[in-house]
């Protein structure tokens, strides 16, 4: 057999030294000692360099074995040094395959036979298994020892990858010295030449900045690492679970829901049990999120029986919290479940995750008020209070939420009303950091203990001003915030304009009746990679406050205002005229969400389908149960002014022209009551050439802008190939009014990615919010370019937000899918009375009657279908 042992001993270091550099590399050389050398010292450490490169490439089945046998080698080598070597890297393994208490066991087994670097060594590794176990005081003295060690010892190798370790764990804990430890450990890595090591402290840095609330920063850092891994052709798939935290945190529930749920797919099929099992905590609480906690409940108790099974009780507590707060939003409250919650806080504060603890301590103490154990509730809501001090924004804010609770428990309603407010406000402190349109909106879930508590005390004292600004201060409060225009951005650009050539070639091939799968794949992964370059824009943290009941009444002059507002399973009104406000009960949002959902059935089935009998008769009966609950109660107060309507939920996507009540009178719907004042006070556009478009697959479209350009001939006016996403976006930056007739189609999935369809490829809703300026006027003489996906806080998303949030004064945009002819008949009269200098809301409701006075039922059909969004009325003077 070629070379002597000692050169086998050589190349087995080696393998062992490539290992962070290069796996792949480690794992050639390894194999090659393995076939080629008898020395039972060179087959140990070839078998353990093998496991643990085996291990950086995530197959950890394979690298137990081999750690196994490096360990059995070992033994038959005779060397104790060697044997506590391979035990050390066997435990760090099996802690990453979910067997912690194995793990340590081996770990603890090798310490006591090393000294030195190699106790370093062990030291780290045993902080490793401690880590996993949620046991990160312990961990943290052991990534210290081998700190210390490593810089007695001059090994920087080893300082790096404690500091990794130790700042990872001080971010777990809240601690801002655990970023300093991370930058040291990533210029210690890069100044060695370990690229993927520096990579993976690079993208921990990027998981520090997601738990400060620095959502954008980590966001970008992600992107940045992400590029790395690529590069290095090396997977890193427990990395998601970060990524994951990250959707929660903001929280993006259906796209955590998928991430967690390829997570826990992903991380099982690699035999990666302990990452696997905090996959499925992610679930749980995503499912939790998005309002099932059914689902929420099963997946925490899977993940709380593969804790348990791998020796890890500090996240078993996690996952009985989660549990615990799905079992709460189900209805149930009990004694016992009080004293387990009460068990699972004490269990999460000792093993370092105070934000857990502190909502389980205030879900306690709500059963405990519900349940008339007052002074244990109150004894709760004072310790958990003591959060509003300090710590992060949502820390701070259940804090102040706390403190709210115990005020009203107390009967000292202002101060309560003062807790909640002080609470919203750390909210929006917060969300307005954010850059991103979909972030901001998202992010508004977080407010929804706050606000309900604030509106049920504004509600119970019966005062009807009181109501309207609680009803504001969580209500599309995004629109309220310092727009931002996302920053000039190369890739974002590049991915935009192949995600437009993808799409239009997916759809051209649908229409001519072939599958497309690799465009509609590739089209899938453009939209993700537009999403997530789209987040990280920062934000400016300015907002402006919700108006008073004065400043609406003098906007308002003759117009009615009526805000609906949710009062958990009640609709209330809260109108304003005349500079008074009433409060008005309206029946069940369940009455109202089945009457809406029969009525744009029934108005869809009409225009696509062409059942006119059948589907007019059933709009007509809807509608009549709608105006029956929503307005005629206000009859007397709305008499035959013109109306400015602030929906909820489902009835964003209401016809409110159908409903009797509006027909014929001017009607405004609005975001909310500010979103309509901010609108209202907008600046004049500058003088210029009004904007014509005409998307392609549209001949009604173009002959609609042709005869609009007739009556203005100074319009610029881009029809054809002219009528791409360049140039239309261009020349909507300059002008005071845009025309945009083509194919329109709402996203329920993703509404920021709905769009209209142009010469050269859809023109999504991203691409319309880095306009900058939006024109003051838009008329969108498309399908369903009016809907919007509304979040909670009815903060919405679609085309209508944005072009609202980018400046638009008024939007005139359809809810439902309209017929092109008919459609361009309403267009030409509306245009009409825009010129003779209606107003926008006054001449859609003089067009829309003058269209419904042809008596067919496509005519009442594509006359209900438009709406008046934002201001309404024409600028003052």
């Amino acid at each position: 057999m070629a070379g002597s042992g000692q050169s086998w001993e050589s190349a087995a270091q080696q393998a062992l030294d490539a290992v962070q550099r290069d796996p792949r590399a480690a794992i050639r050389i390894g194999q090659r000692v393995r076939e080629n050398s008898d020395c039972p010292r060179a087959a140990a450490v070839a078998a353990r360099a093998l496991g643990l490169a085996h291990r950086e490439l995530n197959e950890l089945g394979t690298a137990v074995t081999h750690l196994r046998r490096a360990v059995r080698l070992a033994q038959r080598s005779g060397s104790a040094e060697l044997t506590a070597l391979a035990r050390m890297s066997l435990g760090y393994v099996l802690a990453n395959s979910g067997h912690n208490v194995a793990a340590l066991g081996q770990v603890s087994a090798a310490l006591r036979h090393l000294t030195g670097l190699d106790a370093g060594r062990a030291r780290m590794q045993r902080g490793v298994v401690l880590h996993y176990a949620g046991r990160y005081e312990e961990a943290a003295r052991d990534y210290t020892a081998a700190v210390e060690i490593a810089q007695q010892e001059g090994d920087a190798l080893l300082e790096a990858r404690a500091r990794n370790n130790r700042g990872l764990v001080q971010t777990r804990r809240g601690m801002a010295r655990g970023a300093a430890d991370l930058r040291r450990a990533e210029e210690l890595f890069t100044a060695l030449g370990l690229p993927l090591a520096a990579a993976d402290t690079r993208w921990n840095l990027g998981t520090a900045a997601a738990r400060r609330g620095e959502v954008a920063e980590a966001l970008r850092v992600f992107a940045e690492v992400d590029r790395r891994y690529r590069e290095l052709d090396v997977p890193r798939p427990a990395l998601q679970l970060d990524r994951l935290e990250l959707l929660l945190a903001v929280p993006l529930p259906a796209e955590a829901t998928e991430v967690a749920e390829a997570a826990v797919r992903e991380l099982g099929a690699r035999g990666m049990a302990s990452d696997q099992a905090e996959a499925l905590l992610g679930l749980a609480r995503a499912a939790l999120l998005a309002g099932d906690p059914a689902a929420a409940t099963a997946a925490a108790r899977r993940a709380g029986a593969a804790f348990r099974r791998q020796g890890r009780p500090a996240w078993a507590a996690l996952a009985r919290g989660v549990a615990h707060r799905a079992e709460l939003r189900s209805g149930t409250r009990t004694a016992r479940s009080v004293t387990a919650m009460l068990r699972t806080a004490a269990q999460l504060d000792a093993t370092g995750w105070p934000g857990p603890a502190l909502a389980a301590r205030i879900d306690a103490g709500r059963v405990c008020a519900e349940l008339g154990r007052t002074d244990q509730a109150r004894e709760l809501f004072t310790v958990a209070a003591r959060a509003r001090r300090g710590g992060t924004a949502e820390r701070r804010a259940q804090g102040w939420y706390a403190a709210a609770l115990r005020h009203r428990l107390d009967g000292n309603t202002a101060q309560a009303r003062a807790a909640l407010r002080r609470g919203l406000a750390v909210q929006d402190a917060h969300r307005a950091l954010y850059g991103a349109t979909e972030l901001r909106t998202s992010s508004g879930a977080h407010g929804r203990d706050l606000a309900a508590e604030g509106l049920d005390l504004a509600v119970r004292g019966g005062r009807p001003t009181l109501i309207l600004t609680w009803a504001e201060l969580w209500r599309a409060t995004a629109l309220r915030m310092t727009p931002v225009v996302p920053p000039a951005d190369p890739e974002l650009s590049a991915a935009l304009t192949e995600l437009r050539g993808v799409a239009a070639a997916a759809e051209a091939a649908a229409l001519a009746g072939r599958p497309a799968p690799a465009d509609r794949r590739r089209q899938s992964q453009l939209e993700q990679r537009v999403r997530e370059l789209a987040r990280h824009a920062d934000g400016t943290g300015e907002l402006r406050r919700p108006p008073s009941v004065g400043e609406l009444a003098a906007a308002l002059g003759d117009a009615v205002l009526v805000e609906l507002i949710a009062h958990g399973g009640a609709i209330l009104a809260v109108v304003v005229r005349d500079g008074r406000a009433g409060l008005h009960r309206l029946g069940t949002r369940e009455q109202a969400r089945q009457a809406v959902r029969q009525h744009r059935f029934a108005l869809r089935r009409l225009v696509t389908l062409g059942d006119p009998a059948a589907a007019r008769a059933a709009a007509a009966q809807a509608a009549g149960r709608l105006d029956t609950q929503l307005l005629a109660p206000l009859r007397a107060l709305i008499a035959d002014r013109p109306l400015v309507i602030a929906p909820i939920g489902d009835l964003h996507g209401l016809a409110w022209a159908a409903l009797p009540a509006c027909a014929g009178r001017p009607v405004t719907v609005v975001p909310s009551a500010a979103a309509w004042l901010r609108a209202c006070r907008s600046a004049p556009p500058a003088g210029g050439p009004a904007v014509l478009v005409a998307g392609p697959r549209l001949p009604e479209g173009e002959q609609e802008v042709a005869a609009l350009a007739a009556a203005d001939p100074a319009a610029t006016v881009l029809t054809g190939a002219a009528a791409s996403a360049a140039a239309v976006t261009a020349a909507l930056r300059a002008a005071p009014l845009a025309h945009i007739a083509a194919h329109g189609v709402f996203r329920a999935d993703a509404p920021l990615m709905s769009t209209l369809e142009l010469a050269d490829g859809p023109l999504t809703a991203y691409e319309l919010e880095r306009l900058g300026r939006a024109p003051a006027v838009v008329v969108l003489s498309a399908c369903d370019s009016g809907l919007s996906g509304v979040q909670a806080g009815d903060e919405l998303l679609g085309l209508a937000a944005v072009l609202l949030g980018a400046g638009t004064r008024t939007l005139i945009a359809s809810v439902l899918p309209v017929p092109a002819g008919r459609t361009a008949d309403l267009m030409l009269d509306l245009h009409a009375r825009l010129r003779r200098g209606t107003g926008p809301a006054a001449a859609l409701a003089g067009a829309q009657q003058h269209l419904r006075a042809g008596g067919d039922a496509l005519s009442e059909a594509t006359a209900a279908a438009f709406h008046c969004i934002g201001a309404g009325n024409n600028f003052p003077g």
